[in-house]
């Protein structure tokens, strides 16, 4: 829509933002109407309409079966958009029109805002099935009667009250009509079934909205007097009422057709199961937070165990591989950590990779600085643990064997991640590779856990080279995810 308003339109940004706002909301006109609604705005030169957005009933058939958007039509083709756009009224005359054989009543809305008309709605009802209607038909086409006029009138929709139509309740949901006291006059049997299950023993119908949500859900003092007033339908607003173990989520739209409050319209869902399958995943996400936030305490316990283990050696070499393996057990820990703060199996690595450097750069505090360049972003836990053992070898090789004693240098890891790849490169300036080194048969423990963890668990690929300019690079080539 944005495009088409921008190129054929001189339509502003605010009034671009007024036709997303009743788009948003027009799935509930068209569903009261059973019709179809195809939005037209005059172009630039005055001469022609174009479509910019289009609407299909989910409570009847449709009149179009082709999509309209981006058609072109001129000025003078369809007299009842020009009524309706120069007169500033609903247009409602004329005989209905054949479109395959099907009979399609046309009407006119003119969509208005701040006393400007900015478009037209042509509202289109398939008649081909057209029975004598109900009284919940009937009380859906008197509401949509009554949100037309709104629209004409510039009242509708309601700029402060944003609501997230994917999540809001919509009319087949449950749908009540009240008059302007607050009194219920009609409602559907999804809406009563709803009321039954908040404990509601009675018909609906003639009974005070407010007053009998607020007594059905449990008494909260000073809330109940909002919830009466919310209910009645005062205001344009969203909320949950909680009862007898039941949870109906409410949607009150005032209606003033002629400026004057008639009535409302309220819309609600039972959300009970909704909500309990969401209260379920939220405790399993806590429970899963928590058991890595063990599992780092207990990995900790490990590593603090293994580093007092070494404290205690007296030959170096073995010291030399318990703080090895401290070093391990810790990047393993720093990925447990992160999990324990996120609400999915997912973990910004960057942070992780940041981490697992300023760990392993203890081994030549001063002397070897470390850098990274470019982003890993986004991974599963299933590859940000194998990796942050990865990372882990591949630095602490870098800083062990790449540099003599007091030799200082760099390490630099660069990271670039691609659609479907992740390529990582760990480049030191060092002494460079002993001559004849083949790095997929070197028999260094470091260097098998990288090739055994790149190889099996990542299925990605492995290399060393020799350096532009001296020193090693580490060549690594992973799967990953798309970036969101």
């Amino acid at each position: 829509m944005n495009d088409l308003v921008r190129q054929h339109t001189a339509l502003d940004d605010s009034d671009l933002e007024w036709l997303h706002l009743l788009v948003s909301e027009w799935q509930l006109l068209s569903d009261l109407s059973f019709a179809d609604l195809v939005l037209w705005v005059p172009t630039k030169d005055g001469t022609r309409y174009v479509s910019v957005a289009q609407m299909r009933p989910n409570t009847g058939p449709t009149s179009y079966q082709d999509d309209m958007v981006g058609h072109l039509v001129p000025r003078g083709r369809r007299p009842m958009l020009d009524a309706a756009l120069d007169e500033g009224r609903i247009v409602r005359e004329g005989d209905p029109e054949w479109r395959e054989e099907v009979p399609v009543r046309v009407e006119s809305i003119p969509v208005r805002r701040a006393g400007r008309v900015l478009g037209v709605i042509a509202r289109n009802t398939n008649l081909l099935t057209v029975r004598t209607p109900s009284r919940l038909e009937l009380t859906y086409l008197q509401s949509a009667s009554d949100l037309a006029q709104m629209i004409a009138a510039g009242s509708f929709p309601f700029p402060a009250e944003q609501v997230d139509m994917d999540a809001s309740p919509r009319a087949g949901d449950g749908l009540i009509r009240l008059d302007a006291d607050g009194v219920v006059q009609y409602a559907s049997p999804n809406a009563l079934s709803a009321y039954h299950r908040l404990g509601l023993a009675t018909d609906l119908v003639g009974l005070h909205l407010g007053q009998t949500t607020a007594d059905l859900a449990p008494a909260r003092g000073p809330v109940d007097e909002a919830m009466v007033k919310l209910a009645s339908g005062w205001a344009p607003r969203e909320t949950e009422v909680e009862g007898n173990e039941a949870i109906i989520q409410l949607r009150t739209i005032p209606l003033k057709p002629k400026g004057t409050r008639i009535g409302s319209l309220v819309l609600l869902r039972d959300v009970t199961e909704l909500r309990r399958r969401e209260r379920e995943l939220m405790t399993k996400d806590a429970t899963i937070r928590e058991i890595h936030h063990r599992v780092k305490n207990n990995l900790q316990t490990v590593a603090a165990l293994l580093r007092l283990q070494a404290r205690r050696m007296d030959s170096d070499k073995a010291r030399g591989a318990l703080e090895e393996a401290v070093r391990r057990v810790g990047s393993i820990a720093i990925v447990h950590e992160t999990l324990s703060q996120n609400l999915d199996e997912r973990v910004q690595f960057d942070d992780i990779a940041d981490r697992v450097m300023a760990m392993v750069a203890e081994l030549s505090p001063g002397r070897v600085v470390a850098s990274r360049t470019g982003r890993f972003g986004i991974l599963t836990a299933e590859t940000a643990t194998p990796l942050s053992m990865v990372l882990t070898e591949l630095l602490q090789n870098a800083l062990e064997h790449g540099f003599g004693p007091g030799q200082r240098g760099t390490v630099e890891v660069t990271a670039a991640r691609g659609p479907e790849r992740l390529l990582i490169t760990v480049e030191d300036d060092g002494r460079g590779l002993p001559e004849g080194f083949d790095p997929q048969r070197a028999g260094n423990l470091g260097l098998q856990i990288v090739r055994t963890l790149v190889v099996g668990e990542l299925g990605g690929t492995f290399d060393m080279v020799p350096g532009k300019e001296g020193g090693t690079k580490v060549l690594l080539d992973i799967p990953a995810e798309p970036l969101d």
